[in-house]
């Protein structure tokens, strides 16, 4: 009986660490010229004078009932190696982590997305698939080479909206 507990916590876990992929890939396509008040609404900054990476992820965090950088009270929820604080972090990404990724040569600015998957080139390179919004001004999955990763960070359970009362 306790090994069916554990086996049956473990797929419920597991069900769970990847819902937030499924609410991301439901806003796939909008973009921030034709779709800019849906999107505007949606991550609660005007898309076409923000940079609005970070308010996508947070956004889908919070409609998945996960923790975003608003419930940790960040001091900068809106800028994308804030994530690089969010969770815990692994060497290894799986389907629904956070990755975080330079953006120029600037020590301060950057991009995050979901990781879902990776693909080998055939000049034998390997890029990561991620979702993520602003990607060529629009919510897409887009590769990106994993060398450029600054970090992978996975959802902490045991805080955050999920041991929130949400009245």
């Amino acid at each position: 009986m306790r090994v069916f507990i554990i086996i049956s916590l473990l797929f419920l876990v597991s069900c769970k660490t990847t819902e937030h992929i499924t609410v991301g890939e439901s806003k796939l396509g909008l973009n921030e010229y034709q779709h800019r008040t849906v999107l505007k609404e949606y991550v609660g900054v005007d898309p076409r004078y923000t940079e609005w990476c970070a308010a996508f992820v947070n956004a889908v965090l919070k409609e998945s009932n996960m923790t975003n950088l608003h419930d940790i009270n960040h001091v900068a929820p809106l800028m994308a190696r804030s994530f690089l604080d969010w969770g815990e972090p692994v060497d290894i990404p799986q389907p629904g982590d956070v990755v975080v990724f330079p953006r120029g040569n600037s020590d301060w600015k950057g991009h995050v997305g979901f990781y879902v998957g990776w693909q080998r080139t055939e000049d034998g390179k390997v890029y990561w698939k991620i979702l993520g919004g602003n990607q060529k001004d629009s919510v897409s999955i887009d590769l990106y080479r994993s060398t450029k990763a600054l970090g992978i960070r996975r959802h902490k359970y045991g805080y955050g909206q999920e041991f929130r009362n949400n009245d």
